[in-house]
């Protein structure tokens, strides 16, 4: 398997050489680019200042939703003791103890009351509603932020190239300080193991030939069993092409393809 290059970098440090052994994570080269590095850091600043800024606004709303339950309830209290005034009142008026005027006051005052806890509880309600409408759209600006701040890092880890599979490193046609672009291949790993074979068949004698069918490699070193698992849909100079996987390790002596 190549390992090609993603981005733009700098080869700073060849850790593995070929013929060593490897596991997925085995990293090969080390890779720099500046300006990539620089990038992480604008994003990581970007995505923790609109956090920030989200905090903040958070706290805001909070206190503002505070700030009406609170004159919600003293509305409320208000009322609630205009409400047993007017009642003590009304059994004295039917007494006769106290004027219709007075009764009258108290009443007007309980209305007054009584409408303004309406309209407070509206506006403890469209608050409260308010409340997610508002910081969405610094919450959408948050996540956007952060998946641009995961995208660079991402990229900025792949500047440690690593193996990506079990085996051999075959090759590291790269040297130290050497510049490398997108596209790159900066190293080749096989498994030993588990090898394919591309073969150039005669156009002539593909007609029988099937995905899945067996197959015996001469590898010149013992024969190999496998199978084949993939054929050129046409043939180019009389041949085609056929892939064959191998079901057993190579024979001994035997070298992976580079």
């Amino acid at each position: 398997m190549d390992s090609p290059r993603r981005s733009q970098g700098r080869v700073e440090r060849i850790v593995l050489r070929p013929g060593a052994t490897v596991t997925p994570d085995s990293i090969i080269l080390e890779l720099s680019n500046p300006e990539l590095t620089q990038s992480v850091q604008e994003a990581e600043l970007g995505f923790k200042s609109a956090q920030a800024a989200l905090a903040n606004r958070k706290a805001e709303l909070q206190s503002a939703l505070l700030s009406q339950e609170a004159a919600t309830s003293n509305i409320e209290t208000q009322y609630n003791q205009s409400d047993l005034d007017l009642q003590a009142n009304e059994t004295l008026f039917k007494e006769g103890l106290i004027s219709e005027l007075t009764v009258k006051q108290k009443r007007g005052l309980a209305e007054d009351l009584k409408r303004r806890l309406a309209t407070e509880k509206r506006r403890l309600d469209i608050t409260r509603e308010g409340i997610n409408s508002q910081i969405a759209p610094q919450e959408a600006d948050v996540n956007q932020r952060k998946a641009a701040w995961e995208l660079r890092r991402k990229q900025l880890d792949e500047l440690n190239v690593r193996a990506g599979m079990s085996g051999t490193l075959q090759s590291v046609p790269v040297e130290r300080g050497q510049q490398v672009g997108p596209g790159t291949n900066l190293a080749r790993v096989a498994n030993p193991s588990n090898l394919k074979a591309e073969l150039r068949i005669a156009e002539t004698q593909t007609k029988d030939i099937r995905i899945g069918q067996y197959a015996e490699v001469d590898t010149r070193n013992g024969k190999v069993k496998g199978h084949v698992s993939r054929m050129d849909p046409s043939s180019v100079g009389g041949t085609v092409g056929v892939d064959v996987i191998m079901d057993a390790p190579a024979a001994r002596g035997g070298r992976a393809p580079t």
